[in-house]
């Protein structure tokens, strides 16, 4: 399936850490896999059912953003953010690719924090979630 143009103006940090998604903050609320985030969005993956998000959609994601500090250490930085749906697209029969842009910017760039990919992945590779 061919992607959407890239329309990020910096950096992703790409990871694969759980996420959880609701419409309604006190209703139920659904699994999903973190792809990448930026300070402006996100992408994960979850189900292709009726609790996937349709595009323009208001939802609210709660999920964790590690934050690598100096003498390699990673803290985790827990966000609930609000924001819409912007794209979703197919990854086989049952999953799906969610992008979503947040209401208000994240306080830090995740992709931009002085670290290479493969560094990030070492790291992650390391710390389970």
């Amino acid at each position: 399936m061919r992607r959407a143009k890239e329309q990020r103006k910096e950096r992703r940090l790409c990871y694969d850490w759980p996420i959880r998604f609701f419409e309604d903050f006190r209703g139920m609320h659904f699994p999903g896999r973190t792809v990448d985030v930026s300070s402006e969005g996100m992408a994960f993956i979850c189900h292709a059912d009726k609790n996937c998000p349709e595009p323009g959609r208001e939802i609210t994601a709660r999920f964790s953003v590690p934050r690598f500090g100096p003498n390699g250490r990673i803290n985790q930085v827990v966000f609930t953010q609000e924001g819409r749906t912007c794209r979703v697209e197919e990854e086989g029969k049952m999953l799906r690719r969610v992008a979503i842009q947040f209401a208000k910017p994240l306080f830090f760039k995740p992709g931009e924090q002085g670290i290479s990919e493969t560094a990030v992945q070492e790291k992650l590779e390391a710390v389970t979630v």
